[in-house]
């Protein structure tokens, strides 16, 4: 799934991007180190993985959308 990056707090590594239809879903330190990122910059396209949790949506991996 595609997304936008939206927030990124470096100390955590987590943040929130923005899915097409503008929904926020934020993203914790594990999903952030699965894709192996560095950094992540406010309005890069990012591809996400996400799984549906009790509490709702999760995401599990943030990495860079490539072409």
């Amino acid at each position: 799934m595609q997304a936008t990056a939206y927030t990124y707090d470096p100390q955590t590594r987590s943040g929130s991007v923005l899915l097409d239809d503008g929904t926020p879903v934020p993203f914790d330190a594990t999903a952030f180190d699965a894709g192996g990122l560095r950094l992540l910059r406010p309005g890069q396209r990012v591809r996400i993985e996400v799984e549906e949790a009790p509490a709702g949506r999760r995401v599990t991996l943030v990495t860079l959308q490539t072409f």
